[in-house]
């Protein structure tokens, strides 16, 4: 009987993710980007580039009408207080990411992806 009712309990899980209705406590829906004009363009390292460990990131973002700043992802994670350099990363390909943001931190439809290469 637990199994089932384990079973019907994912399958709620499911379908509100599906639907976008918050599953768990706290889940909120993500607003989608928005499209304000915003251009963004990750200027170094390029996209394939083989880098040290620790390494500065240049990226210019022309501001639409609601960008105010960008948000900087490594390998999917938010780095949340980005000083504008990675330090210490491991050996191998991480995905490097770049998104515009609203002054409320949401996110603008202007952004920029590489991949580079810890050697």
């Amino acid at each position: 009987m637990m199994r089932c009712i384990g079973f019907m309990g994912l399958g709620i899980v499911f379908v509100g993710a599906l639907a976008g209705v918050p599953v768990f406590a706290g889940d909120t829906p993500a607003k989608p980007p928005v499209d304000d004009g915003s251009k963004l363009m990750i200027i170094s390292p390029k996209d394939g580039e083989e880098v040290d460990d620790s390494f500065e990131l240049k990226y210019e973002l022309t501001k639409g009408s609601q960008a105010t700043h960008a948000h900087v992802y490594l390998d999917g994670q938010y780095q949340k207080g980005f000083s504008g350099a990675f330090k210490g990363l491991s050996k191998g390909d991480h995905k490097i990411t770049v998104t515009g943001a609203t002054k409320d931190h949401d996110l603008v439809t202007a952004t920029h992806t590489i991949i580079v290469e810890v050697e």
